[in-house]
């Protein structure tokens, strides 16, 4: 940092400080307040729709009229049998 020598030099560094700290805190809330990306696990969609599958899986339904009857992938309704064998699994 260079040396301030006059008071005139001091009060413009002073508003360059300002300018720059009121930028970094308005970056800073863009920060707080974005949405991040990416699938949220365990909102009320998914549980929605998990209920679904362990009412349908316990029911003896196939993993196809499932994800059929959500609208989603195969993939999802195995996720959910997994994340389900888990939870099953600890519980016994």
């Amino acid at each position: 940092m260079e040396k301030v020598i006059t008071l005139e030099e001091a009060l413009k560094r002073i508003e360059e400080l300002e300018n720059e700290n009121a930028k970094l805190r308005e970056e800073v809330e863009y920060y707080k307040n974005r949405k991040l990306s990416g699938r949220q696990k365990h909102n009320a969609k998914w549980m929605a729709i998990y209920n679904d599958f362990v009412a349908g899986y316990e029911n003896g339904m196939t993993m196809v009229e499932i994800a059929k009857r959500n609208n989603v992938s195969e993939r999802t309704i195995y996720r959910y049998k997994a994340y389900y064998d888990k939870i099953t699994k600890t519980e016994h």
